[in-house]
């Protein structure tokens, strides 16, 4: 009796999940979702564990993610994993997080190719160390040819960073006769921008309570829906993902306009 009593509590969660997934794919789905993991200290420090322990644990929530947006049909899943402010914070610290990258492709790599996941990344690839540049770069090589989820690491990335090169790269062309000012819009600067080839964010989520963009994707998200939750990164779940995307399809994206026509 006992058993089929602890049957049914584990099986209930798997088919409700499974139901609210059917239901998020029968609407309008956002093409990109990025993510602002944040909490992976705070999570750690309420165990009484080093904050190292966070980031570990945060690893394996990426995967999680990455797992129920492939399964959603989500084409592009941006993840904030270090930013250039990043830099600033204790070394031993610093040196874990360089490792992350390496240990999460390495385990999961096989995993990605048979999901036909696409590996890229945004931000200062030269300023890594280089055992991170050769797991990212091995991963990138790894998965060119999937056409499915699009996982982006946003790592040693920083927006105002990006604009600041996007513009210079414009006063070369400016400089060199290729273009005038007049030829400076919206398209012109996006298309300097890493995510030039990635559609804008649909929907932005940062975990762990705190509400601010901390540099992360300033000119990209001018039009994405927020979502911010108190769940830290490492307890952030395939509910909680769903949670975020059932809200965004309730919601009214205008884009500017006095009326709008749904998720459209």
């Amino acid at each position: 009796m006992l058993e089929k009593l602890l049957r049914k509590k584990t099986a209930a969660p798997d088919r409700s999940i499974t139901e609210r997934i059917a239901a998020v794919k029968s609407k309008q789905v956002p093409a990109h979702v990025a993510i602002i993991m944040d909490g992976n200290g705070r999570w750690a420090k309420r165990r009484n564990l080093p904050r190292i322990a966070g980031h570990h644990e945060g690893m394996k929530t990426v995967r999680k993610i990455t797992r129920i947006a492939n399964e959603l049909g989500i084409k592009v899943l941006t993840l904030y994993a270090f930013s250039t402010e990043n830099w600033k914070r204790p070394k031993m610290e610093i040196d874990f997080l360089m490792k992350l990258p390496g240990e999460f492709l390495s385990t999961y790599l096989p995993e990605l190719v048979e999901q036909n996941v696409k590996v890229e990344m945004i931000g200062n690839f030269e300023m890594l160390p280089d055992h991170t540049k050769h797991a990212i770069q091995r991963a990138m090589e790894a998965t060119a040819d999937n056409d499915g989820l699009t996982l982006n690491f946003a790592m040693n990335y920083g927006s105002r960073l990006e604009l600041v090169e996007s513009f210079k790269e414009i006063a070369t062309l400016i400089a060199d006769g290729s273009i005038s000012v007049e030829d400076i819009d919206e398209s012109l600067i996006g298309s300097h921008l890493m995510t030039a080839h990635l559609p804008e964010p649909d929907l932005l989520i940062r975990t762990s309570g705190e509400v601010r963009l901390s540099n992360f994707m300033l000119w990209q998200v001018a039009y994405a829906e927020f979502s911010f939750t108190d769940v830290l990164w490492p307890d952030f779940n395939a509910s909680c993902m769903l949670s975020a995307i059932e809200d965004f399809q309730l919601r009214n994206r205008r884009f500017g306009s006095l009326e709008g026509d749904g998720n459209v």
